[in-house]
């Protein structure tokens, strides 16, 4: 592996049409070498797939299996059907048996006859091939190990390494060859072991960023095209291996938000249905949230989820407000001169609800100005910031249509059937019995 850091020059003085994707394009078109496969990302992000899951590329597939050759046939085919995806910029599956090893196979009877032990030839080897350290040589505060070994020319080949000599406990020496057999055979350059099985990493490097999609379409393509043998398997690990984590902490967190804003809602106005009233601005907010995402570009992940977590939050609290001033100005036609028709309803409505109109833009405004500017950024930290501030740039605007337009209509709509049942009463009376959905609650 090697590690080549590219410092870019500012955005503003790239060529005109310039951007990240078609820099590493044309870079990968003309920076090849043979045997090498490029894999393209930031120093930062290799060093933390690399510490957390193995995978030192955005994706890569795990090969699981009892033995290291069937872990490297697999692979291989792997890594042949999946190079044909057009969505592929690089694939590489490490060869994880194609090590060589120098053995040296004792034999005790002969090694017996001139007095030595097995540890006595070990010895002999990893001190006359290997090297020993024999002593410290100290220049000040530092210190350089002194190791020794036969010259290159006496352990370069399999049969110089049989005439290293070895001392008999006689005196007499005699060569390596004589007591043990040395020869060369294959065997794994790396042996990595996960969940209790033998491992072989597939590195694979993306055109894009829709790691869930690709591997969708990938795992489609390889149970049609390959037999995975018996007791042989893979996994697909790397960033969408965080994916699938966040997936599951989603499917928790989302309904305990939701849950507890509806919780905190009712415990406002004692009333079911305007607690729903108020949840329907999340769900209508997200809409403008998912078209801003879409025409950027951007694909769902933990950033993504927390903007629309925060949007929900705005949302329902612009929402709240909103109908607190609604409240207030039906409580204040139920006093003066009472409501006797939908047209009093109505026109209170109309009241309250101007007098919203100018808190409700200027929150709108404030969070645009403070958001928007950075959907235009591209320092450090921007490709984190930006999929958090799209849902609620896009999500703000229509929120805004629903919380002006929409609650004061279901909120009519609420009290029109409340007047029809005759259970329309100011708050005051609230301590006579009147029920509970009838008794505006104020903040």
């Amino acid at each position: 592996m090697y590690d080549t850091t590219l410092m870019l020059k500012p955005r503003e003085q790239w060529r005109p049409g310039m951007t990240y994707t078609k820099l590493i394009q044309e870079m990968d078109e003309k920076v090849q070498f043979p045997g090498l496969s490029n894999t393209w990302t930031s120093p930062v992000e290799n060093r933390l797939d690399m510490e957390l899951t193995g995978i030192k590329t955005p994706l890569g597939l795990k090969v699981q299996g009892p033995d290291v050759d069937g872990i490297e046939q697999l692979a291989a085919k792997i890594q042949t059907v999946l190079s044909s995806m057009p969505q592929v910029r690089s694939i590489f599956a490490e060869r994880v048996s194609q090590g060589f090893y120098v053995n040296v196979e004792v034999n005790r009877a002969e090694a017996a006859r001139y007095g030595l032990s097995v540890a006595d030839v070990q010895t002999a080897v990893s001190s006359g091939i290997g090297g020993q350290n024999i002593a410290e040589n100290i220049e000040g505060r530092e210190r350089y190990p002194i190791s020794v070994r036969y010259s290159q020319d006496f352990r370069d080949s399999v049969d110089r390494m049989r005439s290293v000599l070895i001392a008999t406990p006689s005196g007499a020496q005699i060569a390596l060859g004589q007591v043990a057999q040395v020869s060369f055979s294959h065997g794994p350059a790396m042996i990595r072991d996960e969940d209790g099985q033998l491992t072989g990493y597939i590195y694979i490097d993306l055109k894009g960023a829709d790691y869930g999609g690709f591997v969708d379409e990938a795992n489609r393509k390889l149970q049609s095209q390959i037999a995975i043998p018996v007791s042989y398997g893979y996994k697909w690990s790397g960033e969408y291996e965080f994916e699938l984590r966040a997936k599951q902490r989603l499917k928790l967190i989302l309904p305990i938000v939701f849950l507890t804003i509806f919780l905190l809602l009712y415990m406002v106005f004692h009333s079911v249905t305007e607690a729903v009233v108020l949840i329907v601005p999340t769900v209508y907010a997200m809409t403008g949230g998912l078209l801003l995402q879409w025409l950027l570009g951007y694909n769902f992940s933990v950033a993504v989820w927390v903007g629309y977590i925060a949007l929900f939050g705005i949302a329902v609290e612009t929402g709240v407000v909103m109908v607190v001033y609604l409240h207030e100005s039906l409580e204040r036609r139920l006093l003066q001169s009472g409501i006797h028709s939908n047209a009093d309803i109505q026109e209170a409505v109309i009241e309250g609800a101007v007098k919203r109109l100018r808190p409700k833009l200027m929150t709108v405004i404030a969070v645009l100005a403070s958001l928007a500017p950075i959907l235009w950024e591209s320092g450090i930290g921007s490709d984190v910031m930006k999929p958090i501030a799209a849902p609620i740039v896009g999500g703000m605007i229509t929120s805004t249509i629903h919380v002006l337009i929409l609650v004061p209509v279901f909120f009519v709509m609420m009290k029109e059937r409340a007047l029809r049942k005759r259970t329309l009463h100011p708050a005051s009376q609230a301590s006579s019995g009147a029920p509970a959905e009838s008794q505006p609650q104020l903040l």
